[in-house]
């Protein structure tokens, strides 16, 4: 039986705890054991990008604790938290120190779930059925930063009854970026409006973020814009007419 520690994310946590939970039912349909590193937190990456670089690594080097111990791939429902991890970690510490050599070690066991599913399980079709218009968005971290784009789209093609719609700019960021729709709030919410505009115009009924951040972002906008298109992560739509 394969085993996964779950990274869940602090926007998971917070925001999205019935996608957590969906995720975890997923897995185990699929005959995967899931532990829950209960030590984890956030893994620095607000602080890191905002220039706290010094606090970033004391959070990263908390992270890496919590899951040092462990076996098994560490997954989570989200592209920027793993690209972070794989990505920035080992370069946060000195070369050949111990903390890099940890970094290393964790980077190379972290996974976005769609690659988990796909890349490692081997598994494409879980037997979910959606019969609806959907369009997808393509997060900046997950597409650009993990290079992950094949995967959902393959997990899609396999879900009954749905139809994927394409939309213009499908690929241009929503304008979450992190902090940066905190810090540049005008155009952020420029960029988020452009992309509901776009995603309406399609005549999807539903589109699927799979990035927690973005999805926080997209169904806003929507919901601004009075619109009964539904804003779902992967997870939600895999999970979606199965045994879960």
């Amino acid at each position: 039986m394969e085993m996964v520690q779950l990274f869940i994310t602090c926007m998971g946590e917070n925001l999205l705890p019935d996608v957590l939970k969906k995720m975890v039912l997923l897995l185990e349909r699929l005959g995967v054991r899931c532990e829950l590193p209960e030590a984890q937190t956030c893994c620095g990456q607000p602080f890191y990008n905002s220039g706290f670089q010094a606090e970033g690594r004391q959070m990263a080097l908390r992270w890496m604790k919590a899951f040092a111990d462990t076996g098994g791939y560490i997954v989570a429902p989200s592209g920027s938290c793993v690209e972070f991890v794989k990505h920035r970690y080992p370069a946060m510490f000195p070369e050949g120190s111990a903390e890099q050599e940890r970094a290393v070690r964790l980077a190379g066991r972290v996974l976005e779930f769609s690659q988990f599913l796909v890349n490692v399980l081997k598994v494409t079709d879980i037997g979910a059925s959606f019969p609806h218009r959907v369009a997808c968005h393509y997060p900046c971290h997950l597409t650009r930063g993990l290079g992950v784009r094949s995967e959902p789209l393959a997990l899609l093609r396999a879900v009954r009854g749905l139809e994927l719609i394409p939309f213009d700019e499908s690929e241009t960021c929503c304008g979450f970026g992190g902090i940066f729709s905190v810090v540049y709030p005008e155009v952020s919410k420029a960029m988020m409006e452009t992309k509901v505009k776009n995603i309406l115009a399609s005549g999807a009924e539903a589109v699927v973020v799979s990035e927690p951040g973005c999805l926080v972002n997209i169904r806003g906008g929507l919901v601004k814009a009075h619109s009964r298109v539904r804003a779902m992560h992967l997870i939600e739509i895999l999970a979606e007419g199965g045994s879960t």
